[in-house]
Formats: structure tokens, sequence, C-alpha cells
């Protein structure tokens, strides 16, 4: 009874001891992360609606969304930020989002050295993305 289980835990060791060894050179090469890896948030501004729901489902309150209306009397998105101390990356917003504005990124260094740091306004995340873009249409 004993013997089976240690038996079978070594031909498991067994077999990974003779295979290719993996080593990835982290800094210099960054690793090829699966697509469903929750470890950032983006924020597609243009399709917020400020509903609000992905700040009620987030069960740590990480959320805070602020708006305003526009000369339509329609609800306008003027704020979104996340205190990503606190957040779980548990993608309850994500789900939750009724027009696919939130979304999980594969961006996974987000190590500050300040914890103000992780409080991140998306707006100006979402910003800084839109004019990094247009620098490399101009550029490419």
């Amino acid at each position: 009874m004993f013997g089976k289980g240690l038996i079978k835990g070594l031909g498991i060791t067994g077999k990974h001891l003779f295979n290719r060894k993996v080593t990835e050179f982290y800094p210099e090469q960054k690793p090829v992360l699966p697509p469903r890896t929750r470890s950032s948030m983006y924020l597609d501004v243009p399709k917020c609606t400020a509903c609000g729901i992905c700040a009620n489902t987030c069960p740590n309150n990480v959320i805070t969304i602020t708006s305003g209306k526009d000369e339509n009397n329609k609800r306008v998105l003027t704020g979104y930020t996340m205190d990503t101390g606190r957040c779980l990356f548990c993608g309850l917003c994500t789900e939750a989002c009724p027009s696919k504005a939130l979304h999980t990124t594969t961006e996974f260094e987000n190590a500050v050295y300040v914890k103000d740091e992780l409080l991140w306004d998306m707006m100006k995340k979402y910003k800084a993305d839109a004019s990094k873009q247009e620098e490399g249409k101009d550029n490419g």
C-alpha cells in the first residue's frame, strides 16, 4: 500500500529528470503568457457607459467611478480609478461589464515602490496608450 504511491511518485520524478530543461531569461526575454492571464486591467473609455455595474460587483470595492451629464442629458464617464493594491484580479468586474469596456490584459509588471502608485487612473492610462499608438502610426 505505501510502496505503490512511492513507486508512482518516483516514476513521475524519473520522467521529468530526463526531459529538456526550460529556462526563461526574464528581464531580457519576456515570457509568453496565455491570453486568459488576469494580471492587469485596461479600460476602453469610449465604450464605457459609466453604469457602475463593475464597481458594484467588485468584492473589495476597488473601483471608483465618477460621471456627469453631457448636453444631450446622457451619462458620461468623467473619472475611473482602481486601487490595485486591494484588487484580487478575480475578473468579476470584466464579466459584469455590459459594454465590454473593461478587459484583463497579460501585462504583469505592476510592481511599484510607492503605495500611492497602486491607485490607477484608468482615464489617464487610456489617454497615454492612445497617444503612444498615434506616435507609432506617425513614425511608421
